[in-house]
């Protein structure tokens, strides 16, 4: 493992999982540590271009969360608290000081659903495209939400769900759909294909991706973003890209409503993966952002 890009790795275990976290601290004291999360079928590795570039200004850490990555994919009650309970551990027992916490798509809502329930592990929250479980809820009308959650319970069968895996793990296949998440296709390249199949191929990968797949499309999936963007106190950074497919773009104008004090950037050519597409730019916003910040910087 390249520890110039990966940083420092070692195992870590909770509730008797095993799990996998990378560190990186700069030569001299830094300020607030800063914990990296990542999203839906990535890992600690998609961090790749962040983890040292940050890690040379604060203790940086990135971790693996259950069932994805590097980690142990074990039958559990996956969703947004159960991670941020998985964050948490880690942060009593490793990092030991409030962190600031950095997530991507999911990884955003687990970072905003730690500093929402362990107010006192978050000194600041930065989201990289944030998902929020109850936007589904409020498009839906409610005359028509049971025959909706009628046809997601077909579809989302663990023996549909079971075969779907094998065909989407295939290299051709999670190409295209890391296209998708990219605004520019070039930065798929061979590195970021390896990092996203070789979880796919760890063991009891396909029953992980069935319940996690089946949590996500419940509403219970995590708290409501805007409830909890009302709610915290800390310092927030959201960071969306203009041409993300995923989770549209103009939600981060409504959270901005929600959370006026929370300081939103939108960037040009940038899709779903802001800090792995453009990471000068996101790194550079990050650093600015904590320097302007003094809790924060140290």
């Amino acid at each position: 493992m390249d520890v110039y890009r990966y940083g420092v790795q070692r195992d870590w275990c909770w509730r008797g999982w095993q799990s996998r976290y990378s560190f990186w601290r700069p030569a001299s004291h830094g300020g607030a540590p800063v914990i990296l999360l990542h999203g839906f079928g990535a890992s600690l590795r998609h961090w790749r271009y962040n983890l040292r570039v940050l890690g040379d200004h604060q203790p940086t850490y990135a971790l693996d969360l259950i069932g994805l990555g590097a980690a142990e994919k074990p039958i559990a009650d996956y969703g947004a608290e159960f991670w941020a309970a998985q964050v948490h551990a880690f942060w009593q027992g490793i990092v030991g000081q409030p962190a600031v916490i950095v997530g991507n798509s999911i990884g955003a809502l687990i970072a905003l659903t730690c500093a929402y329930r362990y107010p006192q592990m978050a000194a600041g929250v930065v989201m990289l495209s944030l998902p929020d479980p109850a936007v589904r809820e409020e498009l839906i009308p409610r005359a028509i939400a049971p025959l909706v959650s009628g046809i997601e319970q077909i579809f989302t069968a663990p023996w549909l769900l079971r075969t779907l895996f094998y065909i989407l793990r295939r290299p051709f296949i999670v190409k295209r759909w890391a296209q998708l998440a990219y605004a520019n296709p070039t930065c798929v390249d061979d590195e970021l294909l390896e990092i996203l199949l070789t979880p796919a191929y760890d063991r009891n990968s396909d029953r992980a991706f069935v319940q996690i797949t089946r949590a996500m499309s419940r509403t219970n999936f995590g708290p409501s973003a805007k409830t909890m963007l009302k709610q915290v106190s800390q310092p927030l950074l959201l960071i969306w890209g203009k041409q993300d497919r995923f989770i549209p773009s103009m939600l981060s104008q409504q959270f901005q409503q929600v959370q006026p004090r929370m300081q939103v950037v939108e960037l040009d050519h940038t899709g779903h993966c802001p800090h792995d597409e453009q990471p000068d730019r996101v790194n550079t916003l990050v650093l600015d952002w904590l320097r302007n910040h003094p809790l924060l910087r140290g």
